[in-house]
C-alpha cells in the first residue's frame, strides 16, 4: 500500500539523524495519533485509540526537522503511508510507516516562528518571484 496521508499528532521520540554513505539525510521518530470525540452524555472530551506511526524525512525536510521538532510537540505530518507485515521466528507484526512530504507544527496549540532557507540543487525551483527578488 502506497497512499498519501495526513495525520496530527505527538512528536514520542526524540528525532534521530543520520547521513547514509551516500550522503543522504535522514531524520526519523515516532508519532502517536489518538483519536478524540466528545461525548454528549458526560459533556467532555474522551480519548480513543492511539495509532502509532513511524515518521521519516529525508534530505533537506530531514535537516530541517531535527532543528525544529523535538519530543512533546503537536505537529501535522504529510506523507506517504506505507503498512508492512513483518515475522521472525517467534514474533510477528505490522509496521504502518510514513515517508514525509511535509510537516510542521499544530497551531492549535501554540505559536511557532519560520525561517525560510535558500533552496538547494535537491529542492523544487524557485518560483519566478523569489529568483527576480534574489537578482
Amino acid at each position: 500500500m502506497n497512499d498519501t496521508i495526513t495525520l496530527t499528532g505527538l512528536v514520542a521520540t526524540t528525532p534521530k539523524h543520520i547521513v547514509t554513505s551516500e550522503q543522504v539525510t535522514v531524520t526519523s521518530f515516532r508519532l502517536a495519533a489518538t483519536q478524540r470525540r466528545f461525548d454528549t452524555e458526560a459533556q467532555k472530551w474522551v480519548d480513543g485509540d492511539t495509532n502509532w506511526y513511524t515518521v521519516t524525512a529525508f534530505r533537506d525536510l530531514a535537516v530541517n526537522v531535527i532543528g525544529s521538532i523535538v519530543k512533546g510537540q503537536r505537529i501535522l505530518v504529510t506523507g506517504r503511508l506505507r503498512v508492512r507485515d513483518w515475522a521472525t521466528d517467534d514474533k510477528s507484526g505490522t509496521n504502518v510507516e510514513v515517508e514525509a512530504e511535509t510537516m510542521g507544527h499544530d497551531l492549535r496549540w501554540g505559536d511557532a516562528q519560520f525561517t525560510r532557507h535558500n533552496h538547494t540543487a535537491t529542492d523544487t525551483p524557485a518560483e519566478p518571484a523569489e529568483v527576480a527578488a534574489q537578482v
